[in-house]
């Protein structure tokens, strides 16, 4: 049984959420910049849509935050993709939460959502973050430079994919 359930965001989780990322802030910069006020909860609750579904991943035994996760921009048609955001929290870091609430979020996408890929931008240095969707089997595409404002800067991003029969060929 996994470690992690996902729970959908609302606005009830706002307290923990914004206290996770405080507690997090320093472990976080400069890869993530998360909301850490009421309305940028608010807001991003409110952005959640047929184009943006948020995770939010909790440790099965006591319910706590471990991390959030986000299939956004996602696209049907000949398309049929969307982009993974995600953070852990530092107080959980290292013990394999998020690599399960990933693995759990990348199978809604490919067999809920029933998408074609999957991809996750990953700033160069954040060797952590690399590591995560590689155990996955994301496969590098390439590297996007000034792809995203991140902190009010633009900085360079590694493009991190998986396809469904990828996907599937990994499960047997």
């Amino acid at each position: 049984m996994a470690r992690v359930v996902l729970t959908t965001p609302t606005l009830d989780d706002e307290d923990e959420f914004l206290t996770a990322n405080h507690a997090s802030r320093s472990f976080h910069r400069p890869w993530a910049y998360n909301p850490l006020t009421p309305d940028a909860y608010r807001s991003y609750v409110r952005a959640l849509s047929d184009r943006k579904v948020g995770y939010f991943a909790r440790r099965r035994s006591d319910r706590a935050l471990v991390g959030w996760v986000n299939l956004s921009e996602i696209v049907r048609g000949n398309f049929h993709s969307a982009y993974l955001g995600y953070c852990g929290y530092a107080d959980s870091a290292g013990q394999g939460y998020m690599t399960e609430a990933l693995s759990l979020v990348v199978r809604e996408a490919f067999v809920t959502h029933r998408l074609h890929r999957v991809e996750a931008n990953i700033q160069p240095g954040n060797t952590p973050s690399i590591a995560l969707v590689k155990r996955l089997g994301f496969e590098y595409e390439g590297l996007s430079p000034r792809y995203l404002k991140i902190g009010g800067r633009w900085r360079d991003h590694e493009r991190w994919a998986l396809r469904a029969e990828a996907w599937q060929a990994r499960r047997g």
